[in-house]
């Protein structure tokens, strides 16, 4: 009985039989923090508003990409000296001040109309007014006024047509009312034609030195034609000379006949 209860007592209790001692779980293997951000960071999970986000700052960017670049391109006036930039904004201010009196001169002319006792004549005065002015401009009559002579001289034969032609718009930019070339009255359909040293206007052949009467005010007149990269440059590179002279009484007796259009009627009653 003693060797049943030694059995018995190296039993385990409930009956079952000791196993066998389990191998140990293996350790878990550390993360690191690259791999973390790694991990959170790839594949990209994007919502929709993310997206949407992404693709308008992308569209800010090469917009604001554009404009720097072309802000930083090279432009006729970044070389320009400091004196020759406050000169081109003389004549801009220059520019607004004649289109403001023009303005004001019309005002001055309508109320004149208003408040004339005698209408009738006042119409009349400023229909007269009004004609002489525009038979300048349509070059029937005869100016008279300052301005500055433009004489051109090419011994090379190089000034082309559009050379000449860049000066009369120029000029007129700059204010000019009266302009003829060589004794050709210039008008707004005046064109320029041929080649370098065998120029024609109006179909008219004009031969150097080619000489601008123009009719203005030469303090803006002169300046126009300086600008850098201007006319006088233009044509210096080709070996012309330019030579602008003030005065304070020119002459413009060059006339045009005056047209009647073939198709073109008023529309006044």
């Amino acid at each position: 009985m003693n060797n049943d209860e030694n059995a018995r007592s190296e039993q385990p209790e409930g009956g079952a039989s000791a196993a066998p001692d389990a191998p140990a779980p293996p350790p878990a293997t550390e993360v690191s923090g690259r791999q973390r951000l790694k991990a959170g960071l790839w594949p990209p999970r994007l919502s929709r508003a993310q997206l949407i986000v992404a693709v308008l700052l992308f569209g800010l960017g090469l917009g604001l990409a554009i404009q720097v670049r072309s802000t930083s391109d090279d432009s006729a006036l970044r070389g320009a000296r400091q004196e020759d930039l406050v000169r081109i904004l003389d004549e801009v201010d220059d520019r607004t001040q004649r289109l403001e009196d023009e303005k004001q001169r019309l005002d001055d002319q309508r109320t004149e109309l208003e408040n004339s006792s005698d209408q009738a004549e006042e119409a009349r005065k400023q229909t007269l007014e009004k004609e002489r002015q525009l038979g300048i401009l349509a070059g029937t009559v005869a100016a008279q006024g300052p301005g500055i002579t433009l004489t051109i001289t090419d011994p090379s034969g190089a000034v082309a047509p559009d050379m000449l032609l860049d000066a009369i718009q120029e000029l007129r930019a700059a204010g000019a009312e009266a302009i003829q070339v060589n004794g050709v009255r210039v008008v707004a359909n005046t064109y320029f034609s041929g080649d370098a040293g065998d120029v024609e206007v109006d179909g008219k052949k004009i031969e150097a030195p080619y000489e601008f009467t123009v009719i203005g005010k030469p303090q803006d007149l002169e300046p126009a034609l300086n600008i850098p990269g201007g006319v006088v440059q233009t044509l210096e590179k080709e070996q012309a000379t330019v030579l602008v002279e003030r005065s304070d009484d020119i002459v413009v007796d060059a006339l045009r006949p005056a047209q009647r259009p073939d198709y073109a009627r008023s529309s006044s009653p």
